[in-house]
């Protein structure tokens, strides 16, 4: 028998229904966060992306020279025709070699109103581009496919912030959560990353040169406009957390002193805790987290600090002390070169004979005791360790034959040649210790 959802198995647990939601898009419901947005897209990851930023700063010149190429040809061509007619051209007139470019809707639609473009270095920013993966990204909504709610989240680089990643609904593995404090992409979790962030931004009113009237355009979503006045983004900064939301919790705890800043972590915590995942995971499935109020406000105060700490561990992992692995092939001799990475496997063999306890790094070093309880903190349905081994790799675009090879995040932004070898020992930190909070936390009681 279907239940009130239409749901036929697994169903929901109707209680849920009775919590704040995360955030609501449609207005019809009391929210905790005022705003939130999907992770970027860019529908050319390999131009967009890259672990080097000179690497995007190149590929980003090249295409973007090759497209107005094409923009000027194409004009020059059908300059009589009229719009609706120059349309029908593009697909069969444009060079479409995807080692020169990568044409999505949007770019077409550049071409035709004659838009030229130029590579704008300051919009080349740090992004997270999956668990414990950073890329140098190309933020610029000309050639990403969409940005939604980014640029009021992480206008610029420079600007500072925190977003709770959530999976999106239909995930097929459990609420997959992380947390960033740099842009994140579309599928940096399940089903399309959901962030909310601890602040928002939006634009401060700029005078324009004679003083006349106030300049908002770096917030505005036409594709010829970008994030920025003049080259200098100007912003003011206000909570995400809404006021209702800040109410509903003081309102459950009387007489305590309780911030915005102390809800989002408690937002962190709660969403690691075992037992709210296993109760609600058939509503997790198929809907946004909704997050209930703890009986007691002692509880309230351990999950908000839990997820502080959980934060400040994920959102450290570069930098948290590395775990002591017996190191094989490393000397006093060893060079910058010898940690170069390739692609690291597990020790032993495929499948179930596969040894968890070593990493064969590259072929002259291989790491061993790895603890096996570090495989237990997951995310986005495989353990936080496995990231790390199937990113830190060298690889190599099909279609448009583009490198993106971990060891220039490891050389030229990290200036650590070790990078690499080292961050499976941090992540090895990272999941122990989040295991240890995680297990600590108290039971779900509402």
């Amino acid at each position: 028998v279907p239940d009130a959802y239409g749901d036929w198995l697994n169903q929901r647990d109707p209680n849920f229904s009775h919590y704040l939601v995360l955030g609501d898009k449609k207005g019809t419901q009391e929210k905790l966060f005022d705003n939130y947005s999907l992770g970027i897209v860019t529908n050319r990851d390999a131009w967009c992306y890259n672990t080097s930023q000179q690497a995007v700063a190149a590929n980003m010149q090249r295409m973007i020279g090759f497209y107005n190429t094409e923009r000027e040809r194409f004009h020059a061509t059908y300059d009589a025709l009229d719009k609706t007619e120059k349309a029908q051209k593009i697909d069969a007139f444009i060079d479409t070699d995807a080692r020169k470019i990568s044409w999505t809707h949007n770019l077409k639609q550049m071409l035709l109103k004659d838009i030229p473009t130029v590579l704008n270095n300051s919009h080349i920013v740090p992004s997270l581009y999956r668990p414990f993966t950073k890329q140098w990204l190309y933020f610029d909504r000309q050639f990403n496919e969409r940005v939604y709610q980014m640029p009021r989240i992480f206008p610029d680089a420079t600007v500072e912030n925190r977003v709770i990643c959530v999976s999106g609904t239909g995930n097929k593995n459990r609420l997959g959560i992380f947390i960033s404090n740099v842009i994140v992409d579309l599928n940096a979790l399940e089903a399309g990353a959901q962030c909310f962030p601890l602040w928002l931004y939006e634009p401060a009113t700029l005078p324009d040169k004679t003083g006349a009237s106030p300049q908002t355009e770096m917030f505005d979503d036409t594709p010829e406009k970008g994030l920025f006045d003049n080259g200098q983004p100007v912003y003011t900064r206000k909570d995400a957390i809404t006021d209702a939301g800040l109410a509903h919790f003081r309102n459950a705890y009387p007489g305590e002193t309780i911030s915005k800043e102390d809800i989002f972590y408690y937002v962190y915590g709660l969403l690691h805790s075992e037992d709210y995942r296993t109760r609600y995971a058939d509503n997790l499935m198929k809907e946004l987290p909704r997050i209930p109020c703890v009986k007691t406000a002692a509880a309230f105060r351990r999950f908000s600090e839990a997820g502080r700490q959980l934060a400040e561990l994920h959102l450290n992992y570069e930098t948290v002390t590395p775990y002591p692995l017996q190191i094989d092939g490393v000397n006093l001799f060893s060079k910058p070169e010898d940690y170069r990475v390739t692609k690291m496997r597990y020790g032993g063999k495929t499948g179930k004979e596969k040894d968890l306890t070593a990493i064969i790094y590259n072929d002259r070093i291989t790491l061993r005791g790895i603890p096996l309880e570090a495989y237990d903190y997951v995310v986005n349905g495989k353990p936080a360790l496995d990231w790390v081994v199937e990113r830190q790799a060298v690889t190599t675009d099909k279609a448009s034959g583009i490198v993106n090879d971990a060891n220039d995040w490891a050389i030229h932004t990290m200036h650590n040649p070790k990078y690499p070898l080292e961050l499976v020992q941090r992540i090895i930190t990272v999941s122990l210790e989040t295991m240890k909070i995680v297990r600590s936390l108290p039971e779900l009681d509402i």
